[in-house]
């Protein structure tokens, strides 16, 4: 059996993050040699993530980094809130978020297989799931063009990293009202900036479906295309920012707190871990 120091086994233990005991007997089994112990580890850990494969991410972090010409955000999804709050965990969002902030990568594929240190992204995910005993993803990534943004990160809780993540681009010079609108963002949940962006067949569904269920209720013939068109209004406020009452201040719409303002948002993105 080798002789293994509790040196090395401190060195390893902080080097990957792993336990006691899978520790020692990779030193043993390697007779010692750090880098054979490191790889027997990372094989380990690697099957592990295999075995994970299938289970749900309902908790994680969302994060953002800004560039010269976009912002990044991302979606870091894990098993638990422990593993989530953890400082490895945490990191390992710095590091994804580090190495996506100039790649330009807009699609989750091209995200993963983006350099990161002696591997890529995705690798630098996969060996951490392996130290962290966990299925660890990166669940979505978006890349929000522009020359100004204010980004809202939320926490639902002190004890955990952020959970929901908005990221606004605009143009004008009132930043306290677009970070406001930010905020508004993440608690309303906007699908699209203006009614102008639903697909005119959405619009024609939702008229359909808003019709049958007046008719339903046995409406007036004469009063249908006023009850109809009132609750298409109501349909548009549910989604498109612009139409939405100002959350700070419900007797203005969203659009008229940032015409006053002289700010215009040109792109937005909302993350919630989970959802």
């Amino acid at each position: 059996m080798a002789n293994v120091s509790l040196a090395d086994v401190k060195t390893l233990r902080e080097r990957l993050g792993t336990g006691m005991v899978d520790t020692k007997n990779a030193l043993v089994e390697a007779d010692g040699d750090l880098e054979k112990a490191t790889e027997l580890l990372r094989l380990k850990g690697a099957k592990g993530n295999a075995k994970r494969a299938d289970r749900s991410t309902s908790e994680g972090l969302v994060a953002a980094v800004q560039s010269a010409t976009a912002t990044t955000m991302i979606e870091l999804a894990c098993e638990t809130d422990f593993v989530a709050k953890s400082e490895k965990f945490v990191n390992l969002g710095e590091t994804v978020l580090a190495a996506l902030a100039d790649s330009g990568a807009e699609t989750l594929d091209a995200a993963l297989a983006v350099p990161s240190g002696s591997g890529t992204v995705g690798s630098t995910i996969d060996d951490q799931a392996a130290t962290l005993g966990e299925k660890v993803e990166l669940r979505r990534v978006v890349r929000v063009p522009g020359d100004r943004f204010e980004v809202y990160l939320h926490r639902t809780s002190k004890d955990l990293p952020p959970q929901v993540g908005v990221v606004v681009s605009y143009t004008g010079d009132d930043a306290e009202t677009a970070r406001s609108v930010a905020q508004h963002i993440a608690f309303a949940d906007p699908q699209v900036i203006s009614r102008d962006e639903v697909p005119a067949e959405q619009v024609e569904r939702e008229r359909a479906i808003v019709t049958e269920i007046a008719k339903g209720e046995g409406k007036p013939e004469a009063a249908l295309p006023k009850i109809i068109e009132g609750r298409i209004t109501g349909y548009f406020k549910q989604i498109a920012l612009l139409d939405q009452d100002y959350a700070k201040d419900n007797k203005q719409s969203v659009g008229k707190v940032l015409q006053t303002a002289g700010v215009a948002v040109t792109g937005f993105s909302r993350f919630k871990v989970g959802a």
